[in-house]
């Protein structure tokens, strides 16, 4: 199983929004949202037709998000395309 090499990089964030900002600014909608655990940026799933939080890390290179949807624990490092359970503390 391979494993995400850029857990050293999260941050202890919180949410910046409980919207994607982005598709506010826009007027537009979105299916579920993310948070950068780098910075507490949230954006939009790639389920949503924006995509924000993919392009936020494709503008940024922050690696790792997570669901912040009520009841989801699960992350996604993007460099090493791994999923993340953040049930439990990944950093001390």
């Amino acid at each position: 199983m391979e494993a995400c090499t850029h857990l050293d990089q999260i941050r202890p964030v919180r949410p910046t929004t409980r919207a994607c900002k982005e598709c506010l600014k826009i007027g537009d909608t979105w299916v579920h949202l993310r948070l950068c655990m780098i910075c507490g940026h949230v954006g939009c799933c790639d389920s949503s037709k924006n995509k924000h939080a993919t392009k936020h890390f494709h503008a940024t290179a922050h690696p790792i998000m997570r669901s912040i949807e009520p009841g989801e624990t699960w992350g996604w490092c993007y460099v090493d395309e791994v999923m993340l359970d953040f049930s439990e503390a990944l950093v001390g």
